[in-house]
């Protein structure tokens, strides 16, 4: 497959071409479906079909598109996998990363102790697939009928954007913002100037590279540091957000005393919280496995409780008050994506033909030492969270409806006071 590499960072139209010779064997095998069946799954799987390799040498339009889409090959997938980590220790790390986990004997204290490393090793494992899989921003969204996966996510963040109430040219920092997806869409939507914190390198490095490809290295940049230890002063932000990001963070009550600390007064913190309603029976085996399925899957410490999060942004200096399930009346299930009973062209590596042809492209890849070793393994922890969350979302019985997905989202109250109240929304 062609992969467009900038030369220099911020110049995406001089590229340079990596052929791949599995781009000469599956386009032949699809062209046995119908022409635009076989262009979809070619696009899809991450290899151009003839018609887009042709307007991409006559469009400079699509020339810029096909930049934006570099790193959803399957050799990126391949190439990324470790991330920062040597690719010669990547099996070692996830070996190092399984054993944090229940499934593999650890324990709740030494995920949280060692929380940093666990979740670095994560995503250096796992930023290659999620961006194969899912594109630029790694988070679920409520959907209506008739809306593609990409457009429920856009409309996720620009409804986030609107809560936060930003106004061009404010500073609004993204906590936990992966490789920056989510950041590109609100600065572009609002005309802000985002900041994006993450300790992980390997994403900051993609996202910065995302940024210059969307035109918004200008405007928006990442920090390198914990979230649990931010280098900002206090009162430096016109509005702060996460997106499914402070889950990560071994200590709910700190990490939103540090987004309170850098928030200036008055304004927004907006929060799409991973945690569990009360329905969660933690002495349920089913409960607890479905549990720990998210929790490899996800590098995740712990999954709070729903009230837990709730009197930790209380503790922290906010006001909760309105709350609402945005699951209930949802026109599709938020796990819809990852139901192997759902098909779609458009989200088709999620689907079950699509991960079944992922899993045995990992597996050659590894095999003929283009993919680490361990590259399986990630795939294989990865299946089982997706599996997990449909289990999790799919019970008939109450306690194990909605137990892992709510929101928190602040508003200001316009009242005439300055003080910041909160908005829990339960997503899906």
């Amino acid at each position: 497959m062609p992969t467009w590499q900038t030369h220099e960072p911020c110049h995406p139209f001089v590229v340079s071409l990596k052929p791949t010779h599995l781009c000469a064997v599956l386009p032949p095998f699809l062209s046995r479906f119908t022409p635009s069946l076989s262009n979809s799954l070619s696009l899809s799987l991450g290899f151009p079909s003839r018609s887009s390799l042709s307007t991409y040498y006559t469009n400079p339009h699509f020339r810029f598109r096909f930049a934006e889409m570099s790193k959803a090959g399957a050799l990126d997938l391949a190439s990324g996998v470790g991330g920062k980590i040597q690719k010669d220790e990547v099996l070692s790390a996830v070996e190092k990363y399984e054993k944090y986990h229940v499934c593999y004997g650890g324990e709740e204290e030494e995920r949280k102790a060692n929380y940093s490393d666990m979740v670095n090793k994560y995503y250096d494992l796992v930023t290659s697939f999620y961006e194969f899989g899912w594109g630029e921003s790694f988070h679920f969204a409520p959907r209506w009928k008739g809306e593609s996966l990409r457009e429920s996510i856009r409309r996720h963040e620009h409804f986030l954007a609107l809560q936060l109430g930003v106004k061009p040219g404010q500073k609004v920092l993204d906590v936990g913002c992966g490789i920056g997806g989510p950041l590109r869409e609100i600065a572009r939507f609002s005309s802000t100037s985002v900041t994006g914190l993450n300790n992980n390198e390997y994403q900051i490095t993609r996202g910065r590279e995302l940024n210059c490809i969307a035109g918004v290295d200008k405007t928006c940049d990442f920090v390198k540091a914990d979230f649990m230890k931010m280098p900002f002063s206090d009162n430096t932000f016109d509005a702060v957000y996460a997106i499914e990001a402070t889950c990560h963070a071994p200590d709910a009550l700190g990490c939103y005393k540090e987004i309170y600390r850098v928030l200036k007064p008055g304004q927004c913190f907006a929060a799409y919280e991973w945690c569990m309603t009360d329905a969660f029976d933690p002495n349920n085996q089913e409960h607890q496995k479905i549990k720990a399925e998210i929790e490899i899957g996800d590098g995740l410490p712990d999954i709070r409780l729903t009230r837990q999060c709730l009197e930790a942004l209380k503790q922290a200096g906010f006001e909760v008050i309105w709350e609402k399930d945005l699951a209930v009346g949802s026109p599709l299930p938020w796990y819809l994506p990852l139901d192997k009973s759902h098909f779609s062209l458009s989200s088709f590596r999620l689907t079950a033909v699509g991960r079944f042809i992922t899993k045995n492209m990992v597996k050659a890849l590894e095999f003929v030492g283009l993919a680490p070793k361990g590259s399986q393994r990630v795939q294989a922890f990865l299946e089982k969270a997706a599996e997990g969350l449909v289990d999790g979302g799919k019970y008939d019985f109450s306690s194990l409806n909605r137990i892992f997905f709510h929101i928190i989202l602040p508003i200001l109250c316009k009242n005439g006071n300055i003080s910041n109240l909160f908005v829990r929304v339960s997503c899906f």
